[in-house]
């Protein structure tokens, strides 16, 4: 207590008083961004034991001193006065004086006694003080420190303090916290108690924060008491608090849920900005006298100012429509609680509001996603099944039912292999097993399916995860391949027809050259041997089986759609009504042959020959499939369509027709056999009771005219054939119905002329020079092109006509016809062939006028052809 002893004993008091005074207020932190903290103040003991001896539980207070002290003084005085003055009572001088000696000796120690009291108290503050956390310092106005504790040393890491100076330096980390210091001295020396807090940088890039507060001492105008807390921790708890704070406000301000909270008379106390943002105003907005009501578009009347409903006031959730200031509605969910005060009398709700809108957005966008699927589901072109773990069905859509040909009643649970061709249901089963154990994740394979008809289809087989609380299923979908196969089988089947025909056409060609050899001998004879000659009939009989041959041949290329035809402008009744007596005679008396024939009809351009083969064909086969009596009915009308029309694999264009029908009363056709009714070699008769030609070949005429001939039947109830041929409208020179020419039996048929005749085949060539000399040509032969080309480089001045054949070896005759073109462009030329006139007119270029005679021909046909080209201007 050395340094103590050296304050005066009036400062002594004042340290003592100054510890027991009210803290000094704080300054205001708001420039240094940290909120001010109370400062704390360190409380001395009123009362110090002293004066007591060790075990003794009494306690010797400053009074029980003096009164002892007192009474010691008072009874010594009063021996020693009456020893003095009363001898006679006997008193001895000594004790007279023992007693005065104790009773100053009291005195004195009453005295010591009153002058250590402070000095002691002040030992046991300053001792608490060295005790304390905080630092605390007793200065002088001018900075000069009187008393400083342990705290205070530490704070300038153990160098004793003198001056406020130095704790100016430890505390002020930079120049605002220095004149915050500088300015809290000079409160405090106005007598002016005042706080500061002070925030010094480490070198760690933290902070270390002090609370500064001072206060002048009570009764020592000349002390100030300082006192130095850090309150670093403090700062960086009350930062966190703030930083959560902050998150929490920015949480429910910005929550994707609105809240808010109105009082009994439904004014907005709190609204976080999402609910503000929804109504289109600002949050501060709400809590300045805004009504809950006033945002509702329907209140509830009779109803509190806080009620969402006008009957209970508390219920889970209400969903209701909000309106803003600006008009704009939403659909809400809110979710309130009422909450009454402690009074009895308050109230205030805790609200969450949820917005529908989006909610309502995807629930419809869902129900549109789900009809849209169900549209796509229920419209697949190709059958879509799901069946469950044991491959029954659960779900399929109309293509489905089509497929499988589902009656009345539905097919749900059946095993999916009951409706699949019977022949590989075990196979199927096998497969699906596969497919739902995961080991076959993907399947294809080819099945029959039991409908109405017989199907081709191929399925495909995907395997459908299940969710958490669903098992795997299996999806089915279903392609009817049955077109397609058709498709392939139709068009191996063409490949087959055309190589066919080509066959046919090849054959023909040869069977024509011999026919026309045979036939054209035939007439040579004919005209050595007359009527009344014996070989006649003989030579007759010859040229009527050459001439069944070549019909044969005819059969042959119209099957293979190479026949030439000669088409000209008819009125199909005229056909019909010529044709009627033979077609009677043809189905018999037992049939009935009924025409009906349209008004107006319109005019065709075809081969008439060849129409008439097809009546006769198709009335024929209608005969056939009558047993004994019956009908054939024969209608033409005209007809008009406005779309393509299309039946199986032919498609007929929108336009203007003429209609045949012929119907039958027969046994019809049965569905099967209608999609091969016109293939080649294809019969429903017995065998030997046709060659499957028939049809056939009404397919290829019908077709070649540029027509269409569709089939309509019903076993037992008949067959329709329908041909459609295209309308002729006749040019502006007014094209004549019927091409007019003389008879060729009266015509002179000789004539005058050079004839080139190129064939290689030599008995057409011997036949037709024969045959032009008669008839006055001179007639130039050649086996060849070649040899053609030579007789000309000598005799092209006197040639009028070259007639040449369409297939020859080496050298064609379009071939023939481009060179010789090239040096005689006016050389008429009469093509023959025995194929048709279109084959070997697209191998000729420059569109040269070249006449064409079909093989066989006779020698009337060539001779009157030659005729008519010689003479053509």
């Amino acid at each position: 207590m050395a340094n103590e002893g050296k304050v005066p004993q009036t400062n002594r008091r004042s340290i003592e008083g100054s510890f027991m005074t009210a803290p000094a207020p704080i300054e205001s932190m708001a420039d240094a961004g940290a909120e001010p903290a109370a400062p704390h103040a360190t409380p001395m003991p009123s009362e110090a034991k002293i004066g007591a001896a060790p075990g003794q539980s009494g306690r010797l207070t400053g009074w029980t001193l003096y009164v002892a002290a007192g009474t010691a003084v008072l009874l010594g005085s009063t021996v020693l006065v009456a020893a003095l003055q009363f001898p006679f009572l006997a008193v001895p001088l000594g004790a007279a004086a023992a007693i005065a000696g104790a009773a100053a000796l009291a005195a004195t120690l009453l005295d010591r006694r009153r002058n250590q009291e402070p000095l002691h108290r002040a030992g046991l503050m300053a001792t608490v003080l060295d005790g304390t956390d905080a630092a605390h310092l007793i200065a002088t106005p001018g900075g000069a420190v009187v008393f400083a504790n342990a705290a205070t040393a530490r704070l300038l890491d153990g160098r004793p303090v003198a001056n406020l100076v130095e704790v100016e330096r430890a505390l002020a980390g930079d120049e605002r916290s220095l004149n915050r210091f500088q300015r809290l001295r000079r409160s405090v020396e106005s007598r002016s108690p005042f706080a500061v807090e002070l925030r010094r940088a480490t070198p760690d890039d933290g902070s270390v924060w002090w609370h500064v507060s001072a206060r002048p001492l009570p009764g020592l105008p000349d002390h100030i008491h300082w006192r130095i807390e850090d309150i670093t921790t403090r700062q960086e708890r009350e930062a966190i608090l703030r930083e959560e704070q902050v998150k929490l406000v920015d949480f429910m301000d910005h929550a994707p849920v609105g809240f808010y909270s109105v009082d009994q008379d439904g004014k907005f106390v709190f609204a976080n900005a999402t609910l503000a943002d929804w109504l289109g105003v600002e949050a501060r907005d709400l809590v300045r006298g805004a009504r809950l009501h006033d945002f509702l578009v329907s209140p509830p009347a009779d109803a509190p100012p806080y009620a969402l409903t006008a009957g209970r006031s508390e219920l889970p959730q209400v969903e209701i429509v909000m309106r803003g200031p600006d008009g704009r509605r939403f659909e809400a969910a809110i979710a309130q609680t009422v909450v009454h005060g402690e009074d009895g009398q308050s109230i205030w709700t805790r609200s969450v509001v949820r917005d529908l809108t989006p909610e309502r957005l995807m629930r419809e966008a869902l129900r549109a996603s789900e009809v849209r699927f169900q549209r796509f589901f229920q419209n697949a072109p190709i059958g879509i099944a799901l069946l469950d773990q044991e491959a029954r069905l659960t779900e399929w859509n109309g293509a489905f039912e089509e497929l499988i040909g589902a009656d009345d009643a539905a097919p749900a649970g059946k095993p999916i292999a009951e409706l699949l061709d019977g022949g590989g249901r075990t196979d199927i089963a096998a497969r699906l097993g596969e497919v739902m154990e995961g080991g076959e994740p993907r399947a294809t394979f080819d099945v029959g399916v039991t409908g109405s008809r017989e199907r081709a289809v191929t399925v495909y087989v995907r395997r459908l995860e299940g969710g958490p609380d669903e098992a795997a299923r299996l999806i089915l979908q279903f392609i009817d391949q049955t077109d397609q196969k058709n498709l392939e089988m139709q068009f191996a089947q063409s490949h087959k027809m055309q190589a066919i025909g080509q066959l046919a056409g090849g054959v023909a060609h040869d069977f024509n050259n011999l026919l026309t050899a045979m036939i054209g001998f035939c007439d040579l004879l004919l005209l050595r041997h007359k009527p009344g000659d014996a070989s006649f009939g003989d030579i007759m009989q010859i040229k009527q089986n050459a001439n069944r041959a070549a019909n044969l041949v005819r059969q042959l290329l119209a099957f293979s759609r190479q026949q030439t035809l000669q088409p000209r402008v008819l009125n199909i009744t005229d056909v019909l009504a010529e044709l009627s007596n033979l077609l009677r005679r043809l189905i018999g008396e037992n049939i009935e042959l009924k025409m009906h024939h349209g008004r107006e009809l319109g005019l065709v351009k075809v081969d008439q020959g060849q129409l008439e083969q097809v009546i006769i064909n198709l009335a024929v086969n209608a005969r056939d499939a009558m047993s004994g009596d019956g009908q054939v009915t024969i209608k033409t009308r005209n007809h008009t369509t406005t779309r393509t029309m299309r039946r199986g694999t032919d498609e007929m264009p929108r336009g203007d027709y003429v209609c045949v029908e012929v119907t039958d009363t027969g046994t019809g056709i049965a569905r099967e056999h209608l999609d091969r009714i016109f293939e080649p070699f294809f019969s429903t008769k017995e065998v030997g009771s046709g060659t499957g030609l028939g049809l056939s070949m009404v397919y290829g005429i019908v077709r070649q005219t540029g027509g269409f001939i569709f089939v309509d039947s019903k076993s037992g109830k008949g067959t329709t054939f329908t041909i459609y041929l295209p309308r002729h409208v006749a040019d502006e020179a007014g094209e004549p119905a019927v091409a007019d020419g003389a008879d060729a039996a009266t015509r002179d048929l000789t004539g005058a002329g050079c004839i080139l005749l190129v064939e290689d085949e030599d008995p057409v060539r011997l036949f037709s020079a024969r045959a032009l000399r008669n008839k006055g040509y001179e007639v130039l032969e050649a086996k060849s092109g070649e040899d053609a080309l030579v007789v000309l480089e000598d005799e092209a001045d006197r040639v009028d006509l070259l007639i040449t054949d369409v297939v020859m070896p080496q050298m064609d005759g379009p071939t023939l016809i481009t060179n010789v073109r090239k040096t005689q462009p006016d050389m008429k030329v009469i093509c023959i062939s025995g194929y048709t006139e279109d084959r070997f007119r697209q191998r000729i270029h420059g569109g040269e006028e070249i006449h064409f005679l079909p093989k066989p021909f006779s020698l009337k046909q060539l001779a009157s052809k030659v005729k008519d080209v010689i003479h053509s201007g």
